[in-house]
């Protein structure tokens, strides 16, 4: 069946290490974070940047950090961008060992949420279905007895090999803001790079594909119409913490979102659960 244990990396963050017939996988309870995933034979299909050296405190540049409970930079000056889940020590709540694959479920502790910045009756979630694919969910909750709206992402970082070489598909007929202009309409189902890119998709079909020299990534949504699309190409890749200058070469991030019109209004006692799944195709 395989094996999932605790450990403990160098600099001191806790992970969970997950060894299986079907997939080798890490996943750090800072951020509820998984860094590593590949299903076994294959490629891995998370991408991290050399330059990060996993401190306490900051979140890993790469794999699929947990933006909540909200994405970008929050309408409260002050506030930290993409929330503050993903610098936060979440708990291991339970570990399910099925035929075809695991389920970890993470959840973040009241202890752990800062009250200024978010003072509502919450739960939070993360769960991980890790097989020959990799499903990742943020399960929220409402406690309170008023409606509360978020915006969420799960900021997944994949590689790709070559930039130039990247077509994304799965884009046509879509909405998109880039750098604050928009929206404009997506014609073309296909997507290539030349230039930084850093697109918020609305009205997107729940399928996209990443075509690379290596293969095909299969990545799809539930419960999402919104998605990000990003890669910071040269200018900004200098500016970036914890990222090498030429990193841009080597990834691209396609993050399943909650996010503009698609952002989340809670009512009263109700459960919303959004989903990426990940897999070669």
């Amino acid at each position: 069946m395989g094996s999932v244990t605790t450990k403990r990396h160098a600099n001191g963050l806790d992970y969970v290490a997950v060894d299986t017939a079907f997939c080798q996988a890490r996943i750090f309870l800072q951020g509820a974070q998984i860094d590593q995933f590949a299903p076994s034979g294959k490629s891995p299909l998370l991408w991290v940047s050399s330059a990060d050296d996993y401190q306490p405190g900051n979140g890993i540049r790469g794999g699929i950090p947990v933006c909540w409970p909200w994405f970008g930079m929050s309408d409260i000056q002050g506030f930290p961008q993409h929330g503050f889940a993903r610098n936060k020590i979440w708990s291991l709540e339970s570990i399910n060992m099925g035929d075809q694959s695991v389920e970890l479920l993470f959840a973040l502790p009241a202890s752990e949420i800062d009250k200024q910045y978010w003072p509502h009756n919450t739960q939070v979630k993360v769960l991980f279905n890790l097989g020959e694919t990799l499903s990742v969910s943020i399960i929220n909750i409402n406690n309170a007895d008023y409606n509360i709206e978020l915006t969420q992402a799960l900021h997944s970082y994949f590689p790709i090999e070559d930039i130039h070489q990247l077509k994304a598909s799965g884009f046509g007929g879509s909405q998109y803001i880039e750098f604050d202009q928009g929206p404009f309409e997506q014609v073309d189902d296909v997507v290539k790079f030349d230039r930084e890119t850093d697109r918020v998709y609305t009205k997107l079909a729940p399928i996209q594909e990443l075509h690379t020299p290596h293969g095909t990534i299969v990545v799809s949504r539930e419960n999402s119409q919104s998605a990000v699309l990003w890669n910071p190409w040269i200018d900004k890749s200098t500016r970036l913490s914890r990222f090498n200058h030429d990193d841009y070469l080597t990834m691209v991030c396609l993050e399943a979102a909650n996010v503009r019109d698609d952002s989340i209004v809670l009512a009263p006692g109700q459960t919303h659960t959004l989903t990426t799944h990940i897999g070669w195709k």
